[in-house]
């Protein structure tokens, strides 16, 4: 009897918009060798995630994780806030 275990993806970014209720916009940096090139550069996304209190603002430091479709653009949920944005 094996339990198939749920794989949840999660990335970890900063926010940049906490002006919608119930929502935030995380911005998810990362580091990629350019294939051509060969010098690293940084790619970036942005996405919506679901924060049910509010308690996120901008400027700090959350994880977030895939979860259903909550609406046209929203299909992540903050999971847990890594750090507080220095005022």
């Amino acid at each position: 009897m094996s339990e198939n275990k749920k794989v949840v993806r999660t990335l970890t970014g900063r926010v940049v918009s906490d002006k919608m209720n119930k929502t935030v916009t995380v911005l998810v940096e990362r580091r990629v060798k350019h294939p051509v090139i060969g010098k690293v550069i940084r790619m970036s996304k942005k996405y919506h995630a679901h924060d049910e209190n509010n308690e996120c603002h901008e400027g700090d430091t959350v994880q977030i994780e895939e979860s259903r479709k909550l609406s046209r653009t929203k299909a992540w949920t903050v999971s847990k806030l890594v750090e507080r944005a220095r005022v």
